[in-house]
C-alpha cells in the first residue's frame, strides 16, 4: 500500500518526524508519500507496538486487533464501559442453542470492498475454519472449534467439539472473531492462507489508505460502509515504542491519545497538560523473565531456580514503574477467576536460598544473555536483574531489540534465534478469561509463544478442561494449579501486573470509548462537536 494522501504542511510532518526520532525519515521514506489529510475531524493515536498482522487468523498483538475492529466485521464486539460484555455487530441475532451449538444470522447489506460481495454465513465459516485449518499460531484462540455448518446465506452453525466458556468474552468479539472475504483471501493466497500485512478486502467502516511498518498507519472512512458512522474522519496510529517519548509526543501536540508511564500517572494527575483528562484502569498485562529450558546452560533445574529465588520484584517494580505497578503472581491478572493470592516464590526472593541451588548445580561463573524489548521500562527491567543476578555471580549481557525484531525471537518459524535465547523479559496481554493468559504455555506452542519451552503433560490436560468448566470455584482451581505447575518448572519468575494509565485531549475528543481494561474502541469515539 503506496499511496499518497491528502495534504498536510512540511513542517507538520517534520514535527511528528521529530517526536518519533527521526523514524520515517531515517527508514528512507520520501515524504512526497507521507503527506496526511486535514479534513474534517481526524483522531491521532499512539500504537505501543508495531502491527504485524492484518490477517485476524494469525494476528499477533493487541496493535493488530487495534486496526483489525476499524476494517473488518466481526459478529459481535466488545461493549464500552466499566464491566464486560458484548453487543451485536455483523450478526442481526446470535444465540446458545445448547453448550456445543451456536446459532447466527448475519445483517443484510455488509459489503467487503474490491467487488468481493456481500458478507455472508460462508464467509464466517472461512473465515474461523481457517485458523484450524492452516495450523495458525493463535488457534488456541479458537479451542474446541469443529466446524461451522451453512444454513442459509445469512445463517449458520458454529459447532465446538466440547463447551467452551471463553467463547462469548473473548474469541467472537476479539481476534480471531474478525470475519474475512473467502472469495478475496483465495484470490490473494491460493491456499486461503496468512495474507500477512496486505488485507484483499476491507469490510469495515475504514480502510486502510496507507501504512509503513513500523512507522504509522493511517485509516479513512469506507466508501462502502453502510452501517453508522464512526466519529472521526481518520484515524492515524503512530508507532511509538517507548512510552516517554509517547508523553512527550502528547505534549508537543502530535498525538491526542496515549498510554502513559506508570511512573508518570502522580505527576501528570497532579499536573496534567492543557484539555487533558487522566484515567487509570486495570489492565489484563503481565510480565514476567522467562528462560529456555532448552538451552544448555539453564537446562539445569537449579540453575533456574537460583535466578528465580535471586530475583527481588518489588526492587524491580520500584525502580521500572516508580512503585505503581502490582507484583504479579502468575499469568492470571487480579480480577479474573484463577487468579492467585500468592506465587510460590514470595516477592523479595532469598539470596541466600538462590546460592544454595547455585551450588547444588555446581556452577560458578555463569555468564547469560538478557533480550528484551528497547524501551525505558523494559530496559530498565533488564538493568535491575542484571545487578540482582550479579549478586550471587552470575553475569548478565543485555540485548536491546525493536518491537518487530523481538516478537519473533523465539519463533523456531522465523530462523535460528530461539537456539541462541537464553532470559528474556516479557509482556503478554491476556483477555478476560483465564484460558487466553495461559494456553501459549502448552507443549503444541513451544517454538512459537511458549518460548521458555516449557513442557507438562499435566499442564495440557488441565488447560484443556478448564475452558469447559462453568462453575467458577472449579475453574479457579484448574487455573491455581496451572500456574504453580508453571513457577514449578523454575522456567518463569512473574514480575508485574501492570495498570493502563490514559491521557487524552478534551479539546478533540468528547468521549474516548475503552473495554473496561482500557484498550481504546476506536469505532465509539466521539469527537467534539464544533
Amino acid at each position: 500500500m503506496e499511496h499518497t494522501i491528502g495534504n498536510v504542511s512540511r513542517r507538520t510532518f517534520l514535527k511528528t518526524c521529530a517526536v518519533l526520532g527521526g523514524g520515517v525519515v531515517a527508514g528512507g521514506m520520501p515524504l512526497s508519500q507521507a503527506i496526511w489529510a486535514a479534513e474534517g475531524k481526524v483522531l491521532v493515536a499512539r500504537s505501543s507496538g508495531d502491527i504485524v498482522k492484518l490477517d485476524p487468523g494469525f494476528y499477533v498483538g493487541q496493535g493488530d486487533t487495534d486496526v483489525m475492529s476499524c476494517i473488518y466485521s466481526k459478529l459481535t464486539r466488545y461493549k464500552p464501559g466499566s464491566e464486560w460484555g458484548w453487543e451485536l455487530e455483523a450478526a442481526e441475532k446470535i444465540e446458545q442453542v445448547d453448550p456445543t451449538h451456536v446459532r447466527f444470522h448475519l445483517k443484510k447489506g455488509i459489503k467487503f470492498t474490491g467487488g468481493h460481495g456481500e458478507l455472508t454465513a460462508r464467509d464466517v465459516k472461512f473465515s474461523f475454519e481457517r485458523v484450524i485449518k492452516h495450523n495458525s499460531p493463535v488457534k488456541g484462540d479458537w479451542g474446541p472449534l469443529d466446524r461451522v455448518e451453512i444454513e442459509d446465506d445469512l445463517t449458520g452453525v458454529i459447532v465446538l467439539k466440547t463447551p467452551y466458556v471463553p467463547l462469548w468474552n473473548v474469541v467472537l468479539p476479539y481476534g480471531v472473531g474478525h470475519i474475512v472475504s473467502e472469495d478475496a483471501v483465495i484470490k490473494a493466497t491460493k491456499d486461503g492462507g496468512d495474507f500477512g500485512l496486505k488485507p484483499p478486502a476491507f469490510s469495515g467502516p475504514y480502510v486502510i489508505a496507507d501504512f509503513k511498518p513500523g512507522q504509522f498507519l493511517l485509516l479513512t472512512r469506507n466508501a462502502e460502509w453502510s452501517g453508522p458512522k464512526p466519529g472521526f474522519d481518520e484515524i492515524r496510529l503512530l508507532l511509538i515504542d517507548d512510552v516517554k517519548a509517547a508523553e512527550r509526543a502528547y505534549r508537543a501536540g502530535d498525538v491526542d491519545i496515549t498510554t502513559i508511564s506508570s511512573d508518570s500517572l502522580a505527576t501528570l494527575k497532579d499536573a496534567p497538560p492543557a484539555d487533558t483528562k487522566i484515567e487509570n484502569f486495570p489492565s489484563l498485562y503481565y510480565s514476567w523473565l522467562g528462560m529456555n529450558v532448552d538451552h544448555p546452560k539453564l537446562k539445569d533445574i537449579n540453575v533456574r531456580k537460583a535466578i528465580q529465588w535471586a530475583i527481588n520484584v518489588p526492587q524491580i517494580l520500584d525502580a521500572a514503574y516508580g512503585g505503581q505497578a502490582v507484583v504479579a503472581t502468575g499469568a492470571v491478572a487480579p480480577g479474573l477467576i484463577g487468579h492467585r493470592e500468592k506465587a510460590l516464590v514470595p516477592p523479595e526472593g532469598d539470596l541466600a536460598k538462590a546460592k544454595e541451588f547455585l551450588a547444588k548445580a555446581g556452577v560458578s561463573d555463569l555468564t547469560l544473555s538478557i533480550d528484551c524489548l528497547n524501551t525505558s521500562t523494559f530496559k530498565t527491567i533488564a538493568e535491575t536483574v542484571q545487578a540482582q543476578l550479579s549478586q550471587i555471580g552470575i553475569t548478565v549481557e543485555i540485548n536491546l531489540q525493536d518491537s518487530g525484531s523481538f516478537w519473533t525471537t523465539g519463533m523456531e518459524s522465523e530462523g535460528e534465534r530461539w537456539k541462541a535465547l537464553q532470559l528474556y523479559v516479557q509482556q503478554f496481554y491476556s483477555q478476560a478469561d483465564p484460558h487466553t493468559a495461559t494456553w501459549w504455555a502448552k507443549q503444541e506452542q513451544v517454538g512459537v509463544w511458549n518460548w521458555e519451552r516449557f513442557r507438562s503433560q499435566r499442564f495440557d490436560e488441565l488447560s484443556e478442561k478448564g475452558f469447559t468448566v462453568s462453575d467458577p470455584g472449579e475453574r479457579a482451581k484448574i487455573y491455581y494449579e496451572m500456574q504453580d505447575l508453571m513457577e514449578e518448572s523454575g522456567a518463569y519468575r512473574f514480575l508485574s501486573n501492570v495498570s493502563w494509565p490514559l491521557m487524552y485531549r478534551t479539546s478533540k475528543i468528547e468521549e474516548a470509548a475503552t473495554r473496561p481494561d482500557g484498550i481504546p474502541l476506536y469505532l465509539d469515539f466521539k469527537p467534539v462537536s464544533t
